[in-house]
């Protein structure tokens, strides 16, 4: 028997949204980080909905330089991989598409994680929480350490 009327949602049923977004690793898979980066690029704009043209143009846009929808392609072929995305136009690229699993790509090489701005703060209580635990923890061996020893 449901614990809810049919139709009605429950608390239990929710689940939170993924703290950071990733390509899958077939997607990606390369032999260089350059390769990876130009099928990361590739899979970015096939998932985005605007035409390639119209990203470059608004690429230029936010570049102030001329760039075109030729070297945006070149840009996602693994095939030239001797001419990686320089990283002004990663961010303009980043800029126009909005796409965070490209700049996730980049930090797991490291072992770091793209999250929104507006989780800072929890990441920091959850920080303070761990060492709240931790001074809690050292002041209870040194309570029992001091009962044992008869000071308390």
């Amino acid at each position: 028997m449901p614990r809810h009327a049919p139709g009605q949602s429950s608390l239990f049923d929710w689940t939170p949204p993924p703290a950071t977004t990733a390509f899958s690793t077939e997607r990606v898979r390369a032999a260089s980080i350059a390769g990876r980066i130009s099928r990361a690029v590739s899979a970015a704009l096939y998932d985005n909905q605007q035409q390639r043209a119209e990203i470059a143009q608004r690429m230029a846009d936010y570049l102030g330089e001329p760039f075109s929808k030729a070297m945006l392609d070149a840009y996602a072929s693994q095939a030239r991989e001797d001419h990686p995305i320089t990283v002004p136009r990663f961010m303009a690229l980043l800029h126009v598409i909005r796409d965070r699993r490209l700049l996730e790509l980049i930090a797991e090489e490291f072992g770091w994680a793209v999250v929104e701005r507006k989780h800072l703060p929890l990441i920091e209580l959850a920080a303070v929480q761990e060492r709240q635990d931790e001074l809690r923890r050292h002041a209870d061996a040194l309570r029992r350490q001091a009962r044992t020893g008869g000071a308390l």
